[in-house]
């Protein structure tokens, strides 16, 4: 049977009133229905922060972790069964900031899941200091005289260490977030999403009007996602015009994480015999 929407229902949501969440809430919903995902092949994972409560809030399988450590649980539950959708969903300070040197490896790593970071340029949950893609000089109670570290962008790192999709979204725009999210998820490796997403209580600034004055959608303008120079180019534009879209995508040839082993090849990790002896001689260690 196919899933609907009432399918991925869960417990109401504790963001805040006009929280750019929650447009990327039904993105995804929207996504998991089109690709017919049922709630039990979906993995949803996270780490802490306004942004990882999201799992909270859908019926599927869900892993709530540590800050900045969800990657390492992503792919390990998709290298025990790679029949699962995963799918992590992380905020800019979660995801770029204590979880930076997993973003970096895991682009090198390729694993075959699906990274969705609410970039909202700052700290929401903790109140509201400067994230790693705060712009330069952002001014916060916790940074008064405005932010001294320059601006990470996460998506020329990932089209530099080889991501073969590299795509940005905007929140205040549902039917295209979730036509991104699903063409990530049906591309076979790390294929990222860095989604604009207004935190109306702690960022006045970067508001849904002042991306809305400046988005395009390069679909509209001819653009070549495949061109990885091109794309490359296109992650440096930000003070005047934001382009959303697939930024880069390439011909998803190259081997994912799981294809390097040879016992991964006919069945999941999960589908496996399990020799129980050899599992109490090793918990017995543990003693």
């Amino acid at each position: 049977m196919k899933p609907s929407a009432e399918d991925f229902k869960s417990i109401e949501s504790a963001w805040c009133p006009g929280c750019g969440n929650f447009p990327i809430l039904e993105a995804l919903k929207k996504a998991y229905v089109a690709l017919e995902i049922p709630p039990h092949r979906l993995l949803m994972v996270s780490g802490i922060g306004q942004a990882a409560k999201l799992p909270h809030y859908l019926k599927c399988n869900a892993f709530n972790g540590l800050h900045g450590r969800a990657l390492p649980v992503a792919v390990a539950a998709k290298t025990a069964n790679k029949d699962l959708t995963v799918v992590v969903s992380g905020g800019d300070g979660d995801t770029y900031g204590e979880g930076g040197n997993h973003f970096i490896h895991n682009l090198r790593r390729n694993p075959d899941i699906t990274l969705v970071v609410h970039d909202n340029q700052i700290y929401g949950l903790t109140k509201g200091q400067a994230s790693p893609t705060s712009d330069d000089g952002f001014v916060t109670k916790a940074q008064p005289h405005g932010a001294y570290s320059s601006r990470f962008n996460p998506l020329a790192v990932a089209i530099t260490l080889g991501c073969g999709f590299v795509a940005r979204g905007f929140a205040g725009d549902i039917e295209h977030l979730s036509g991104l999210i699903r063409e990530a998820i049906s591309y076979r490796g790390f294929s990222i999403i860095d989604v604009l997403q207004p935190c109306v209580s702690f960022n006045k600034k970067n508001t849904y009007k002042w991306y809305k004055e400046r988005v395009y959608k390069l679909e509209e303008s001819g653009y070549n996602p495949s061109d990885k120079r091109a794309a490359f180019d296109k992650t440096l534009e930000w003070n005047g015009k934001i382009p959303i879209g697939v930024i880069h995508k390439d011909d998803g040839s190259k081997p994912v994480f799981t294809d390097h082993f040879e016992f991964l090849k006919d069945r999941p990790l999960v589908e496996g015999p399990i020799d129980t002896a050899k599992l109490k001689n090793i918990l017995e260690k543990f003693k």
